[in-house]
């Protein structure tokens, strides 16, 4: 036999330098949980070894996420029932708990890069991604709350603005809103193809933002569409988005490559809260290897097309020297 690709695989050194895909810590961004208080750190019950951060405990694993070379953070408010409404006001408003977050960590820690999330639920009392009326979901009336709130974090120092409501039209809103504000230095990575996952109970968990009836299947995409993807993707592109985002990841490797193969644009991937909890249960359960595993899914999403993966293993793979 002339060709033994086998040659290539005998040794460490050997299989090293012939890697196609890699991962690193600029590849990585971490979602980080926020809620009200000092001295908060509660752990989220189905997401083992993710907390809730009172904001000067918030600062505090920045700080350590940075020495560790981890330097991008997306942040997510755990808000109280008290302050939610029907047309999310406390998201744009001046001292609410997620603008004086994004604030501290810019002041702190103006290296840092900071994702900010765009979307109404976490401070909705209906639970939904936009106002709801009657039983609908109202496209175009929430695209002036999306804005508000765009605007509100683009002031507090966000350096990425993460829309993750899927309504029609938002990222073009969006980027008028900052432009015309001053704010055209701001990036946009939209969830352009976010899915109606069975894989994000964990993360409601952790924001207690689920919806308060229904689902959320008129707004989010249907699992068993992929070629709906470019059309949102497309859209968002020429709304003029920075970043393309695909969520959940691992579930949807087909639909990162099938965009990356449509765009320039920088493709980004959410390995959601679901498919973090399920490495962890088997883990903790002796079913797998963890490093071993939390590495094949990471270079999966990688080899797919991503070039950033928002990922709840971020910080313990660096932390752990698995790279």
């Amino acid at each position: 036999m002339l060709q033994r690709p086998r040659r290539n695989r005998k040794s460490e050194v050997i299989r090293q330098m012939v890697q196609e895909t890699h991962v690193s810590a600029a590849n990585l961004i971490f979602p980080l949980f926020i809620v009200d208080g000092e001295n908060q750190k509660t752990e989220v019950a189905s997401m083992p070894g993710i907390f809730r951060y009172s904001i000067d405990n918030l600062l505090r694993e920045v700080d350590s996420c940075l020495n560790l070379g981890l330097k991008s953070f997306d942040l997510f408010p755990n808000i109280h029932d008290d302050f939610k409404d029907k047309y999310a006001t406390e998201s744009y408003r001046e001292e609410s708990l997620y603008l004086r977050a994004i604030r501290a960590v810019k002041k702190e820690f103006p290296e840092a890069c900071v994702v900010t999330d765009v979307a109404m639920d976490p401070y909705s009392s209906d639970g939904h991604d936009g106002i709801v009326e009657n039983g609908e979901i109202l496209n175009d009336e929430t695209l002036e709350v999306l804005g508000k709130m765009a605007l509100a974090h683009a002031r507090s120092g966000a350096d990425i603005i993460a829309p993750s409501d899927m309504m029609d039209g938002r990222v073009g809103y969006i980027r008028k809103t900052l432009d015309d504000a001053g704010f055209s230095h701001v990036s946009i990575m939209s969830y352009s193809a976010k899915y109606a996952s069975a894989f994000y109970g964990p993360f409601r968990d952790a924001l207690n933002s689920a919806p308060k009836f229904g689902d959320k299947k008129t707004y989010q995409m249907n699992p068993a569409n992929q070629r709906e993807a470019l059309i949102e993707a497309n859209l968002d592109e020429l709304e003029g988005a920075d970043f393309l985002m695909v969520k959940p990841a691992l579930a949807y490797l087909d639909v990162i490559k099938l965009i990356k193969d449509n765009t320039e644009l920088p493709v980004a991937a959410y390995n959601v809260s679901g498919e973090y909890a399920m490495i962890k249960a088997a883990v903790q359960n002796g079913w797998l290897n963890e490093q071993r595993a939390t590495m094949e899914v990471l270079t999966s999403i990688r080899r797919a097309g991503a070039t950033a993966i928002l990922t709840y293993h971020a910080k313990e793979v660096l932390l752990n020297k698995w790279l």
